[in-house]
């Protein structure tokens, strides 16, 4: 019962808060930004008692009996192990820290009693999707996360927000519906939808191993949308910028967490160990990986080159997830260095958008040429984003490169000839490219002078950049990134383990120390640093840049959503589909006639016209109505004032014949409905 009450808070919780914080909004606005702030507060206690009263086991205590009936139909259910505890914990931290931030940044904005809401019943979601024990349970909460979050980046009503927010709840929506049809999949070859017994139907399994597939990859496309895999990135560049930097924050750092929790679902319990599932995300992975990394390089906008950034650090993710299936039972160094990288992530993302959004609420730009030299005489916003940008790429005593190292290892461990020595490749390649434009950022906005003098001027002269609300939000995220680093054997080991049990690693043998400042592991570091210090000078600083200012050399038309996405779905799709619908009504059309004809004789009208202009005239416009209607419908041209009249001067006869098809073509349909529903009943019932 206690478990029970305890996951149910930390569900329901927030979502009572959104409700209380909208009502309390139309009334007081300072007492609403105090209630957010005690919620999300009260939240991370809740969560953080939890994990001290747990952490000494390593798995962490586990509450399997929170199930709550006939909510949904089948009922929700969740529970808490070490993973989910960690990540319980991850999710409330971040959400105080950007609540805390949110009251200046959204000082003078409006809306904000919206935002608040929407920002606590993402909380509840995103607690529902972490804490979830079966698939039906991550399904719900994961679609409610979608919708709540759409808010975030239509906040500003703007039409790019609009835009945005728009290319944001269609892959969300599109990647929810096929993601349901992954779970009907599963639950009709398996049985169930309890994650904890998924690996072991998986398992005994003997049906047609193609279905599993199947349902794997329809799991795969919805889970791979909101992390923002590769294709399904898109919304990535585009929310971001527009969104509030809490918000952004919060996309960045833990609802793509919430993907990459879905893949890990079904790649440790229904494919674990499989090398053709696990080459398949390491692929992915690397186009991921690569790509983003390649995106951030040309991007001279600063929450778009973070946005690109997370999408190149979820394919790092994702190439550990691959390697782990790659690796079988030997997969220690890919299961730690995934659920590492998950976390330093989310931390890095944290202080970054949140760095992001103090340097916008004051300059209120994001161009690096408009924003170069903000943070020339700030020593604390300059510290904070230096941290993350160290971490993020890979340098030694950050959290980054314990986990890039881990990963890094995983590859070499495996070795499998060309193909994997061009998987290391592109790792280090990657991991060149994070540096080289992490370092773009930070001289472009701590280190150069803005070309206008006044501006930079004015920039020196803001010394109370922030409040001290917002200074605790930023400096106390970035202190715990920089301690988590700082001791990578007495922390950062540690919660490594909590991942063991939820990602099914199950080697019992002693897990050997990993040495991460040999110089064998520093030789990765080392190569990655050289690579982003030679693409800086020799790409970014003389390729885009032109006369001192940063230029976007990006082709604007090489868009994937204008290109591929937008003309299959608003274009391709709609007219296949109106083909088959007309080939359909045609068809049925057809049979109805042929019906007409044999089994089911015309027999003379029981009334005769009557006579007189008026009502022929009356029964033209009828149908002319009609046929205007038919036509809008299908695209043809409509009748003229010509066809109108040649309507109203019809015979008797063919009026006669016109009432006979759409009488006789109505009762038919009708019967064809009631024959389909009936053989549709019989399906169900007898099979």
């Amino acid at each position: 019962m206690e478990g029970n009450m305890i996951l149910a808070i930390l569900v329901f919780y927030p979502f009572i808060g959104a409700i209380v914080s909208a009502w309390v909004g139309r009334r007081k606005e300072i007492i609403r930004d105090y209630f957010a702030d005690f919620i999300v507060a009260s939240e991370f206690i809740i969560t953080l008692v939890i994990f001290c009263a747990n952490a000494r086991s390593g798995k962490g205590l586990s509450y399997h009996d929170c199930y709550l009936p006939q909510i949904c139909g089948m009922g929700l259910h969740f529970t808490m192990e070490g993973f989910r505890m960690v990540y319980a914990m991850t999710a409330a931290f971040m959400w105080m820290m950007t609540t805390i931030l949110s009251r200046e940044y959204l000082k003078h904005h409006e809306n904000k009693s919206r935002f608040y809401s929407f920002l606590l019943a993402t909380l509840g979601a995103t607690m529902g999707v972490f804490l979830s024990a079966d698939l039906f349970t991550t399904f719900i909460f994961f679609e409610i996360m979608s919708f709540t979050s759409y808010v975030w980046v239509a906040q500003e009503e703007t039409e790019s927000s609009l835009k945005a927010a728009s290319t944001y709840l269609a892959i969300a929506v599109i990647g929810g519906l096929v993601m349901l049809m992954g779970i009907f999949i599963l639950y009709h070859e398996l049985g169930t939808l309890d994650i904890s017994e998924l690996f072991f139907a998986a398992t005994v399994y003997e049906g047609d191993r193609t279905m599993l597939y199947g349902a794997g990859v329809c799991l795969l496309v919805g889970f791979g949308a909101k992390a923002g895999a590769f294709p399904l990135h898109i919304w990535l560049p585009k929310a971001h910028p527009v969104a509030p930097a809490p918000a952004s924050a919060l996309l960045s750092g833990i609802l793509t967490k919430t993907g990459v929790f879905g893949v890990l679902i079904v790649s440790c319990n229904l494919f674990l160990g499989n090398a053709v599932w696990g080459s398949l995300l390491l692929g992915i992975g690397v186009l991921t990986m690569f790509g983003g990394a390649f995106l951030a390089v040309f991007s001279v906008d600063l929450k778009r080159t973070l946005a690109c950034s997370s999408m190149s650090q979820i394919g790092f993710i994702l190439v550990g997830i691959g390697m782990q299936g790659l690796l079988g039972v030997e997969n220690m160094l890919a299961v730690r260095g995934t659920f590492l990288h998950m976390l330093n992530h989310s931390m890095i993302k944290l202080v970054l958008f949140m760095a992001a959004g103090v340097i916008f609420m004051n300059a209120h730009a994001l161009d690096l040429n408009e924003i170069r030299g903000f943070g020339r005489k700030k020593p604390l916003l300059k510290w904070v984003f230096l941290t993350g940008a160290l971490a993020i790429s890979g340098i030694p005593l950050f959290g980054g490169y314990i986990s890039k190292t881990l990963l890094h290892e995983s590859i070499l461990e495996y070795g499998g000839g060309s193909l994997m020595k061009a998987v290391e490749i592109i790792f280090l390649l990657s991991g060149g490219l994070t540096l080289a434009y992490m370092t773009k950022l930070f001289i472009a906005v701590f280190v150069e002078e803005n070309k206008d003098s006044e501006k930079q001027k004015h920039f020196d002269g803001q010394v109370h950049y922030m409040n001290l609300e917002s200074c605790f939000a930023l400096a106390g995220s970035a202190a715990v990134l920089l301690i988590w680093g700082l001791f990578p054997h007495a922390i950062m080991n540690r919660i490594a383990g909590f991942g063991r049990y939820f990602m099914n690693f199950l080697n019992t043998e002693e897990e050997p120390v990993v040495l991460y400042f040999s110089i064998s592991n520093l030789r990765g570091a080392v190569i990655s640093v050289l690579i982003g210090v030679l693409v800086y000078i020799l790409a970014i600083r003389k390729l885009l840049m032109r006369r001192g200012d940063y230029i976007d050399v990006w082709p604007g038309w090489l868009d994937m959503e204008r290109l591929l996405y937008r003309p299959i779905l608003l274009g391709f799709l709609p007219v296949v589909c109106g083909i088959l619908c007309r080939v359909c009504d045609s068809f049925v059309d057809g049979v109805a006639v042929m019906l007409r004809k044999s089994l089911y004789k015309d027999s003379p009208l029981p009334y005769e016209r009557p006579e007189g202009n008026l009502v022929t005239d009356l029964i033209g416009r009828v149908l002319n109505f009609l046929q205007r209607m038919r036509n809008r419908l299908w695209g043809r041209k409509n009748p003229t004032h010509r066809d109108y009249v040649h309507l109203a001067a019809a015979t008797s006869e063919e009026l006669r014949e016109s009432f006979t098809i759409i009488q006789r073509s109505l009762s038919f349909g009708l019967l064809m409905f009631g024959i389909g529903l009936t053989l549709t009943l019989i399906y169900i019932i007898l099979w």
